[in-house]
């Protein structure tokens, strides 16, 4: 299976995600988070430093939990559209997306 390049959109979204995953760890250990998570921490390292822009649904479902944070809020934070530029309905922008 071919995998289609990331869209700047995509990238950005993967930043956005990292970003929140970071500060939602605050001072736990990135260790700690991971095992509570079922995950390597290579995973979470990557997720966090934006090098896996588009993890697995249940990779962030995972963690989400571990760190407290709702789906829905994780979305709705990384999902913002950026400023001046209208939603399209290409599909791109979905949750499901979020687990390819």
């Amino acid at each position: 299976m071919v995998r289609l390049p990331l869209t700047p959109a995509e990238v950005e979204r993967g930043q956005r995600l990292g970003a929140l995953l970071r500060r939602a760890r605050g001072e736990r250990s990135m260790l700690r988070v991971a095992l509570d998570a079922c995950v390597s921490p290579e995973t979470l390292r990557k997720i966090e430093s934006g090098r896996v822009a588009t993890p697995a649904f249940p990779t962030i479902a995972a963690i989400a939990d571990v760190l407290g944070l709702s789906l829905d809020a994780v979305w709705a934070e990384i999902s913002e559209p950026e400023r001046g530029v209208e939603p399209t309905d290409s599909g791109r922008n979905t949750p499901e997306r979020l687990a390819s």
